[in-house]
């Protein structure tokens, strides 16, 4: 999928993927379609940096990559998310880091 529809495939907390699952019986995965060119690193290399279970949320929006979190506000992360603003700010922190 185009980077800017992923999120919106897989839902708020994942809703529209399982959905989709469990409607086909079929377990789905949504591909980010990228460029060759397209520097971006998966939210798991992080996993050292960053807790798991944040890992997962993140993935449960559709941001399976740190520039797709990166291209999301601290605002709209925490309206899409469970996590709170200071857990995503940190999260931005560390991301902004790999790209600098």
């Amino acid at each position: 999928m185009k980077p800017d529809q992923v999120s919106l495939a897989i839902g708020k907390g994942g809703h529209n993927i399982k959905l989709a699952g469990k409607l086909t019986g079929y377990e789905i995965d949504v591909y980010r379609d990228t460029d060759s060119d397209y520097e971006d690193v998966d939210l798991q290399e992080f996993n050292d940096e960053i807790d798991q279970w944040i890992i997962d949320e993140l993935k449960s929006i559709g941001c399976d990559t740190a520039k797709s979190v990166l291209e999301l506000s601290a605002e709209e992360l925490v309206r899409r998310s469970q996590l709170e603003e200071e857990t995503i700010r940190e999260v931005h922190r560390i991301l902004k880091a790999e790209f600098e």
